[in-house]
């Protein structure tokens, strides 16, 4: 018989195995460094990457908003040096995944260069000689900035955003794995051929797609605890078939169990679920957070709208005037329950971060304000700044203004 799970369990069960509800650290103890950060990312299974730096890069906000306040220099050395523990890839969108997982992507790789080498109107196929030459230019120097690498030849060209011959070629052979990265300057990718970043035993490590799709699903099942078909594929940005068939062999091996949760399916019927067997059940979930757009737990937004009643869009790219809630607005988490929304910017030249805005869900608790100030605080301070300033805009900002005053 099928177990069912309540919606409240399955959202407690679903911030525990995001790395949320875990007991705080005393007062005075040392910030979270390279041990828990790396721990971390090996939990979560990746870190996205945006480019948007209004409050901060969005792959640094997912362990502040589950270990507090660190240094994100350590994050970085994460990802640098000569033997880095984290890698980039495409996976759920521009990523950092454990350097151990950059093989379970081989099959998406083979899968890129395919379909280039069978359209003959492919920038590849068309720049063959510029690929041939950045290969070159990497074996002679080392790891490379695509900044360093352009020369006279190369002409932008088009709107603002585009990209030189050579960054579409570096882009190109990393999407191939014929490059990675091999770490970031002032947030700029460096690229590197993979020898002169990994191992032998790393680089000789042949998994096929379908043993891929299965380490895939199982790890997207414990960073999710408990997942629909479609959430368990989003995370690594999977096909729904294999998907479906990977989640068969697991539940067969006994590593996923077959539950339902009400109002997960249509029309608010029960609905079809996976638990991973290692996902915790807390009774309780006591967390105060801010998060990433970008984080797991909110990005994919239908899960978001079916397990926190949450109905969020971010608002870049809408006019200004068209905006209902604001610029970055970042959701805010209170126990198990997403409780509001605040628009963030980080004023790094006046020291202040700056509360564009700030907004109370429908029957947020009533010490909503309170709690968020305090969240508020440990983000400036985090972010080295000195103020806080609440602008009158949302339902919540007298409220919090009061709390900061």
């Amino acid at each position: 018989m099928v177990q069912t799970l309540s919606p409240a369990l399955a959202r407690r069960i679903a911030l525990a195995a995001q790395g949320f509800g875990r007991p705080a650290a005393a007062p005075g103890a040392a910030a979270p460094g390279i041990r828990q950060l790396g721990a971390l990312v090996e939990r979560l299974g990746l870190l996205q990457i945006d480019s948007v730096n209004v409050f901060e890069r969005s792959h640094y906000v997912p362990a502040f908003s589950r270990l507090g306040p660190y240094d994100k220099a350590q994050l970085d050395r994460l990802s640098t040096g000569a033997k880095p523990r984290l890698t980039e890839y495409w996976v759920h969108e521009a990523s950092l995944i454990p350097v151990d997982d950059w093989p379970l992507f081989r099959w998406r790789m083979q899968a890129f260069r395919g379909r280039a080498a069978s359209d003959d109107a492919h920038w590849s196929q068309v720049n063959a000689p510029m690929l041939a030459w950045l290969r070159d230019e990497l074996a002679a120097n080392g790891p490379m900035r695509a900044s360093a690498i352009e020369h006279d030849a190369n002409k932008r060209s088009g709107p603002w955003w585009g990209w030189s011959d050579v960054k579409i070629g570096l882009e190109t052979l990393f999407r191939w794995g014929d490059v990675v990265s091999g770490g970031r300057e002032r947030f700029e990718r460096v690229y590197a051929l993979p020898e002169q970043v990994f191992g032998s035993d790393l680089l000789n490590r042949q998994v096929s797609a379908a043993d891929a799709h299965r380490a895939l699903i199982a790890q997207s099942a414990r960073a999710h605890g408990i997942g629909t078909v479609k959430d368990l594929a989003d995370y690594f940005r999977l096909r729904t078939e294999p998907a479906r068939a990977a989640i068969d062999e697991l539940v067969d091996s006994g590593e996923l169990l077959p539950v339902q949760v009400p109002g997960w399916g249509r029309n608010g019927a029960p609905g079809a679920a996976w638990l991973h067997r290692d996902a915790r059940l807390p009774r309780t979930m006591d967390v105060a957070a801010v998060l990433s757009p970008f984080d797991p737990v909110v990005w994919e937004r239908a899960r978001a709208e079916r397990m926190f009643g949450f109905h969020y869009r971010i608002e870049i790219y809408t006019p200004k005037e068209k905006r209902q809630f604001g610029y970055y607005v970042l959701p805010v988490l209170l126990g198990d329950t997403i409780v509001g929304r605040v628009d963030l910017k980080n004023d790094r030249q006046a020291g202040v971060l700056r509360v564009q805005a700030s907004w109370a869900e429908a029957g947020a608790p009533a010490d909503t304000a309170a709690r968020l100030a305090g969240v508020l605080r440990s983000t400036a301070a985090w972010q080295g700044l000195d103020a806080i300033e609440v602008v009158p805009r949302g339902t919540l900002a007298a409220g919090l203004a009061a709390e900061l005053a």
